[in-house]
């Protein structure tokens, strides 16, 4: 008996060795495991892309991964989905983001295209691909990946993403040939969130079909197995690397504003950031706080003596600065107020340059909402555009004290100024030049196409928002048309005055000009007018 018990511990501890040292290499095997290293491209990165004594000579690409510095799509669909259709759009949107990064990559188009254009109207995709995409498919461009792009006579450029999306800022502002991308079906004035052909656009086939059996000079894409198919069939093929466009995305790899291909002045849309996921969810997340203390912010304007309401404004976040403030300024003439000459970023211009006078003043403008007059906390009258009934009235009003006028007649986001309107020149020779600058970190409170009344209430629903508010010194007379400069020379002067204060450029562009880009019209609100 004793020898089989002995046997049975025997086999018992030697299984046991076996196991234990199985397991201790199986866990071994797992720490020590490291996932195969993706294999470096095999083609060279777009900065050794040599760029002279191409212009006869064809360049291929896709805008995302290619030409943007990111390959991230979603960004933009968020665009569409939020500026174009509406919150709640925009809202399922995000939500899809629960179960997009399980699906493969055509799936998770076909989602997002679905969502972002079903029931959507083109005239909207058309609106935002015009007036807000613009801007960030800009400050997202790869200056390498540019450089090539411009250096080349011919372009073409192929993308999985609807066509609608990229053609417009290709054609405009990139001078791309053709663009090739996946067709939507429509129905009506409406996209149906389906594509045409039942299929997204394979980029190498297009490339094949487009120019069956000559291949272009150079392909630009990604080191992904895509991307690789569609640039192996030129005759270069360069690649850009995301992780060189993160690591020099402060330096290199950034086209800096002044090499933009056009100026960018006008744009539109309600969202001042690039919405990637996590952003979008911070913005949602802030929404039902941002009208909270928007209301705060403009019921304690309303309501509450100047110096009392900036600081609990302040409190809240708001940032009000003033420079050269001069509470001395009084004008000469005792029946005639001090006509002050500002730059237009926002409706509530005047309303900061009161509270940083801390004294009521009255400010004249054009398309005025209704409810931004009612929720005004200083007096505002509209203007007519009828140069001798304008005059008349701003007359009438600087006899009744100091008055404020945005000579550029609306709003320009960016750093440029407007041509200013003569008007206010020949109406007083007392004018103290105000360069007024703002800073928003979520919302812009500017539109050309939509709801003008949510203005005010946009822009106070930003997290920190700032006003910029440089009170510069009284015009001398000699430089007023008192002192013989016509009324063309003071307005151009003081463009010039406030462009070098806030360090903008200036142009000769119009609101007429801004508001046919942005919005198709002349930027004239519509009120019911009675005639005898």
């Amino acid at each position: 008996m004793v020898l089989p018990m002995v046997l049975l511990k025997l086999a018992d501890w030697v299984w046991y060795q076996l196991l234990a040292n199985s397991c201790r290499r199986a866990a071994r095997k797992v720490r020590n495991y490291k996932p195969p290293q993706p294999q470096p491209p095999s083609f060279p990165s777009i900065a050794k892309c040599e760029i002279t004594g191409r212009k006869s000579q064809t360049l291929v690409c896709d805008i995302f991964g290619g030409l943007l510095r990111s390959d991230s799509v979603f960004p933009y669909f968020m665009l569409v989905a939020f500026e174009g259709g509406s919150v709640i759009r925009a809202f399922l949107l995000l939500l899809s983001c629960s179960f997009l990064w399980i699906l493969d990559y055509e799936l998770q188009l076909r989602v997002m295209i679905f969502i972002t254009f079903c029931g959507l109207k083109i005239k909207n995709m058309e609106s935002v691909g015009r007036a807000v995409l613009p801007k960030f498919y800009l400050e997202n461009l790869n200056l390498h990946a540019y450089e090539a792009l411009a250096s080349t006579g011919s372009k073409v450029v192929f993308t999985s993403v609807p066509r609608v999306m990229v053609e417009g800022f290709l054609k405009e502002y990139l001078e791309v040939d053709d663009v090739k991308g996946t067709e939507l079906l429509t129905s009506g004035h409406y996209f149906t969130g389906l594509l045409s052909k039942s299929c997204l656009l394979t980029k190498h086939r297009a490339l094949k079909e487009h120019f069956g059996d000559r291949k272009p000079d150079i392909g630009l894409g990604t080191s992904s197995h895509r991307d690789n198919l569609f640039i192996s069939l030129c005759k270069e093929a360069y690649v850009v690397n995301r992780d060189d466009s993160k690591s020099n995305s402060s330096s290199s790899s950034v086209l800096p504003r002044h090499r933009y291909p056009k100026p960018l002045i006008f744009h539109d849309g309600r969202l001042a950031f690039l919405p990637t996921p996590l952003a979008t969810v911070s913005m949602f997340l802030w929404i039902p706080i941002g009208i909270v203390i928007a209301i705060f912010r403009i019921s304690v304007g309303i309501f509450l003596p100047y110096k009392l309401a900036l600081f609990l404004a302040t409190c809240t976040g708001l940032n009000l600065s003033v420079k050269g403030l001069d509470t001395s300024t009084k004008s000469d003439h005792e029946n005639k107020g001090v006509l002050y000459v500002c730059t237009h970023r926002t409706l509530l211009d005047p309303v900061f340059l009161s509270t940083s006078l801390a004294k009521p003043l009255t400010a004249v403008t054009y398309s005025l909402s209704k409810m931004s007059e009612v929720i005004a906390p200083i007096r505002t009258v509209r203007l007519t555009r009828d140069r001798k009934k304008d005059g008349e009235t701003m007359n009438k009003l600087l006899s009744e004290g100091d008055l404020v006028v945005c000579p550029e007649g609306t709003t320009c986001r960016e750093p440029y100024l407007l041509r200013f309107s003569s008007l206010f020149a020949e109406l007083a020779d007392e004018i103290v030049p105000v360069a007024v600058n703002t800073k928003v970190s979520m919302f812009y409170g500017t539109t050309a196409s939509g709801l003008k009344c949510l203005d005010p209430i946009f822009f106070l629903m930003n997290p920190r928002p700032v006003y910029y508010v440089e009170i510069l010194g009284k015009l001398p007379k000699e430089l007023t048309c008192a002192g013989g400069k016509s009324s063309c020379e003071v307005a151009n002067y003081i463009q010039r005055k406030l462009g070098d204060a806030l360090g903008f450029e200036c142009t000769t562009l119009t609101r007429k000009d801004k508001y046919l880009m942005l919005a198709g019209n002349e930027g004239i609100v519509g009120h019911s007018k009675r005639k005898n």
